[in-house]
């Protein structure tokens, strides 16, 4: 019991650290959409060099042509993780109570994968929109970076099929991303506190 109740005191550190985790996500998304806009048009564009997009990208669009999409990433990333880690910490708790002792490295990476899984699903939407945006015309109404507007217009045209295309792809990638990075993570942290306690 003392080693679920030592779960519970890291599941509640955990997710006190969401908000900061936030706030890093909107800075990593200042170099992430960037790179996401250049390979976006590369993928639609496959005569076209990355150099030539990133140059096309600057001389028709400037900076902003690079950033095209950054309010509707950060709107995908933050529910995300609002979805992802408290659901990972759940079924890790639920786990541990199950068997009654701390979930192992292995469960924890498969708590990840599904909480990943999950989370990818019900933000597919979102993602979808920032695709839209990123690919869209420059100086249309899409392009202007408006995500429910992007929404609508996908809805319109093409229903719920829409909303969710490109949905197993994604829930795949993420679900063996979380089954790795947090089961990783969990390995690499329960590492450190046992040589914490090992230190004089």
């Amino acid at each position: 019991m003392n080693n679920i109740n030592m779960n519970k005191n890291r599941s509640r550190d955990r997710e006190a650290s969401i908000r900061p985790s936030n706030l890093r996500g909107k800075v990593a998304c200042l170099i992430r959409v960037p790179s996401e806009v250049v390979k976006q048009r590369a993928q639609v564009s496959a005569s076209s060099r990355t150099f030539q997009i990133f140059s096309n990208i600057l001389y028709q669009e400037g900076i902003p042509g690079l950033y095209r999409g950054y309010k509707s990433t950060v709107l995908r990333e933050i529910p995300f993780s609002l979805v992802q880690f408290p659901l990972w910490e759940s079924l890790k708790a639920l786990w541990s109570w199950r068997q009654d002792h701390v979930v192992e490295s292995w469960q924890s990476a498969v708590c990840g994968a599904f909480a990943g899984g999950f989370a990818a699903v019900v933000t597919t939407p979102l993602d979808v929109a920032k695709t839209r945006i990123m690919l869209a015309k420059a100086r249309s109404s899409t392009a202007g970076g408006n995500v429910l507007s992007a929404l609508h217009g996908v809805w319109r045209t093409q229903g719920l099929p829409g909303l969710f295309a490109g949905v197993f792809p994604r829930m795949a990638a993420i679900s063996l991303g979380g089954f790795i990075f947090l089961g990783a993570y969990d390995q690499t942290h329960s590492m450190l506190l046992e040589l914490g306690r090992e230190s004089p």
